[in-house]
């Protein structure tokens, strides 16, 4: 039995912090994806606390799972890593349950449906309202079924659920989304080529065009493969920021001097103009795994439920 739920008068916000963020900015919003519990169990909130200072403007923890499918390789490592090393839900509630005397920085988990079932729906809904989680990204969640069973448990507890498009994704699957969605939608982003370090292609642009010409209500953010200053900038012609995560995983994996690093990472994807000298971007195999088996799964997971909605 899950026993551990927050203070509520150390994480009560009336207004969503998501919802917070994208009404007072609108363009440059950088995301930051880190594994809990990696590299060492109780790094979770030190990181938290080097990213909001470093000018992250949201935050995403990954709840590591033993069979994270949508995940690339470097993702993928961080989870077995965190696992070994004891990282759980109950134990992430723990560490995030003074957070919000420190930071009001929004922050997403993201993971996987399995693992918060067995925690229990309502008890994670209510331990992250406690603790001050704001959203949730749970990409093998249907669409359908949160509408039926879930909808309402996320919002009695002021949660977003953050749903995940691909260009796969057909209209009328992006329409509904966007009528049951709050916060941000999720733009993956499509791999056409492999050996780049960075960058976004033709191909990648004509389909974020069309999702722009879409003139969708909620905000978009787009993630995968987005690992430098310059894919960074070039996303965010497209859409109100993008999210980085297996760059900045990699990064702080190859030192010892955490604090250092974090600001180290964070100055250099803020910086205007392309630094090809960046050596903490994810090599060829990373990004063809990032971008190429992660997406043929994400694609799967959601047309294998498309017909729930159509």
């Amino acid at each position: 039995m899950n026993t551990f739920f927050g203070s509520k008068s150390n994480s009560y916000c009336p207004v969503n912090r998501i919802e917070k963020l994208f009404q007072s900015k609108d363009k440059e919003i950088l995301t930051i994806y880190f594994t809990a519990g990696f590299p060492n169990l109780h790094d979770t909130t030190q990181i938290i606390r080097l990213l909001a200072q470093s000018g992250v403007d949201l935050i995403e923890i990954g709840m590591p799972f033993s069979d994270p499918l949508a995940d690339g390789e470097v993702i993928q490592k961080s989870s077995e890593v965190a696992l070994e090393n004891g990282m759980t839900i109950e134990l992430l509630f723990e560490q995030l349950k003074n957070i919000r005397k420190e930071t009001q920085i929004p922050l997403v988990l993201m993971g996987y449906l399995n693992p918060v079932l067995q925690f229990g729906v309502e008890n994670f809904c209510k331990a992250c309202a406690e603790v001050g989680v704001d959203g949730v990204i749970l990409p093998d969640l249907p669409l359908q079924e949160y509408i039926d069973e879930y909808k309402a448990t996320f919002e009695k507890h002021g949660l977003f659920n953050i749903f995940l498009i691909t260009p796969q994704t057909s209209e009328a699957r992006i329409r509904k989304i966007d009528e049951v969605s709050k916060g941000f939608i999720y733009l993956v982003a499509q791999a056409t080529t492999t050996g780049t370090k960075s960058g976004v292609s033709e191909e990648q642009e004509a389909y974020f065009k069309r999702i722009v010409g879409m003139n969708l209500k909620n905000p978009t953010q787009i993630g995968f493969g987005i690992s430098d200053a310059e894919s960074f900038q070039k996303a965010c012609r497209y859409a109100k920021g993008a999210i980085i995560g297996s760059a900045f995983i990699k990064h702080i994996a190859q030192t010892k001097d955490l604090d250092k690093s974090v600001v180290e990472f964070v100055e250099k994807i803020r910086k205007k103009e392309s630094n090809k000298n960046l050596d903490v971007v994810v090599d060829a195999t990373d990004i063809a795994l990032e971008l190429g088996d992660g997406i043929d799964i994400i694609d799967g997971i959601i047309d294998g439920f498309s017909g729930l909605i159509d």
